[in-house]
């Protein structure tokens, strides 16, 4: 039974070192890359609606999206994902609905505007 109880803990610790270490490199990785500062509070709102609800995303705010690129963009949904506010998301859900919206913007970015 005392051997049961050390693997519980020994669980326990392994799972809440993990999450820790998540939080920590994605915190690097914004860090490192001046995440936080590449686009300004509107566009940071509406590709965040974007993500975690059902609003399409501006031209203009898909040309900051790209700009602030793929690793910005994932590391900024992963860490708020960890965040407990937000913990009855669906993760599967949002993450395809990030990989959507940044698949989407950069084809709008990258396709050529028409002549006029």
């Amino acid at each position: 039974m005392v051997s049961l109880n050390v693997y519980s803990v020994l669980v326990v610790l392994f799972l809440t070192c993990g999450a820790v270490m998540a939080t920590k490199e994605n915190d690097g990785i914004i860090k490192e890359n001046n995440c936080e500062t590449k686009m300004g509070l509107p566009f940071v709102l509406e590709a965040f609606t974007s993500n975690f609800r059902t609003r399409g995303i501006s031209n203009k705010c898909c040309g900051e999206l790209v700009m602030l690129g793929k690793v910005c963009h994932s590391a900024l949904v992963k860490r708020t994902l960890e965040n407990p506010l937000f913990k009855d998301l669906n993760l599967a859900t949002i993450t395809t609905k990030s990989s959507q919206t940044w698949t989407n913007c950069l084809a709008l970015i990258d396709s050529p505007s028409p002549s006029t």
